[in-house]
């Protein structure tokens, strides 16, 4: 697997960003504001607080969002790890379907984003029932003291069910390892890191910016265009190498 076959994915994160403010913003947002900021004993005005406040919430913001990729890993890891099993491995059946699958989701999140269909909505609403259970857990975490509550909180909240990380999963299951499946995730998870990041910093302030219809409609339509492609590389049987950084592409094909 070359850093060109995971640029899809680091893409995908990226753009569906506008979807994960919508979702998890609201937490990263409410985390930020309920962590306490030491004090420090001299007076600040102006930029210098400011730059006091970013200091000061930096770290633990970046912790939790290091957590959250982490969680991620490990589900790949985990979908990998299924996806390698012998039987999956040697029927090419089993990988052209897995692989139609993926694109199909890709699409389904394409059109999400843009919301013109929210069939992936009702895997969210799964979701509630494991953010209920997961609540008396995260609220013990808070307010984060230190890095470390911030890092196993963002860890817990990985593990809150979200349309957009099931689609991503669907190619970490034809990475074809462990391994590789991390890394499928990882650079799903670095893709989403710069706007849930800037959302824990700057709070609501950015969320009415990337809810706009015109964001998420050029989102939508370029995560769409990745499903898309991949739909028909995969109707002329996975040709064109040079697709791989433009499509996801099975390990094995």
């Amino acid at each position: 697997m070359s850093l060109f076959s995971l640029l899809p994915i680091f893409l995908i994160g990226l753009l569906g960003g506008v979807h994960c403010v919508g979702m998890c913003g609201g937490i990263v947002g409410a985390f930020a504001v309920a962590t306490p900021r030491h004090t420090i004993p001299v007076k600040a005005v102006g930029t210098l607080q400011a730059s006091m406040a970013i200091t000061d919430t930096g770290p633990r913001v970046m912790a939790f969002n290091l957590g959250r990729i982490a969680s991620y890993m490990l589900a790949g890891a985990l979908a990998g790890l299924l996806g390698s099993v012998p039987l999956m491995m040697n029927l090419a059946s089993a990988q052209i379907v897995a692989y139609w699958l993926a694109n199909l989701m890709l699409v389904a999140l394409g059109l999400m984003l843009m919301n013109l269909w929210e069939g992936l909505s009702r895997v969210e609403a799964v979701g509630q029932i494991v953010w209920r259970r997961l609540q008396p857990l995260m609220r013990r975490l808070l307010p984060v003291q230190h890095s470390g509550q911030a890092f196993a909180l963002g860890g817990l909240w990985g593990w809150v069910p979200c349309g957009m990380v099931y689609s991503v999963l669907m190619t970490a299951l034809l990475s074809g390892s462990a391994t590789r499946g991390a890394l499928v995730m990882l650079a799903f998870g670095l893709g989403t890191l710069p706007l849930l990041f800037s959302m824990g910093m700057l709070g609501s302030s950015l969320q009415p910016l990337l809810q706009r219809r015109s964001v998420r409609r050029i989102a939508g339509m370029l995560v769409l265009g990745f499903g898309v492609l991949g739909l028909f590389r995969v109707s002329l049987g996975l040709s064109n190498a040079w697709l791989d950084m433009l499509c996801i592409t099975p390990a094995v094909h």
